[in-house]
């Protein structure tokens, strides 16, 4: 079960993850998760790879302006990391949001 609720500055308690917060959230795990299973596919281990999150808001109308994502990996070849890469930024939620929605996607190879 996951608990909700608008934040603060929207008539909410901000007692829990908003809505937009599972929407930003929902883009990095999804392109973690699709890494890791090619990785695993290419024989290739991204232990201890971790991500950053970091969602932006617009008014009128109210919505998700910008979601950046920093995913922090290991050391691999350059050919390995452009793969991984690739399906990373076709992961299903990143096909499923709006074109016009700024995605800043940062991926920080060597970083563990």
């Amino acid at each position: 079960m996951i608990h909700s609720d608008a934040p603060i500055d929207n008539n909410g308690l901000g007692q829990a993850f908003s809505p937009t917060d599972c929407v930003a959230n929902a883009l990095g795990s999804c392109m973690i998760t699709v890494m890791a299973i090619k990785a695993n596919q290419m024989g290739i281990e991204l232990k201890d790879s971790r991500l950053e999150i970091k969602k932006h808001m617009a008014s009128d109308p109210r919505r998700i302006s910008c979601i950046e994502v920093d995913l922090y990996l290991p050391k691999l070849s350059e050919k390995d990391a452009k793969i991984l890469e690739r399906v990373a930024n076709t992961c299903p939620v990143h096909q499923s949001l709006h074109p016009d929605l700024d995605k800043q996607i940062r991926f920080h190879w060597n970083s563990l």
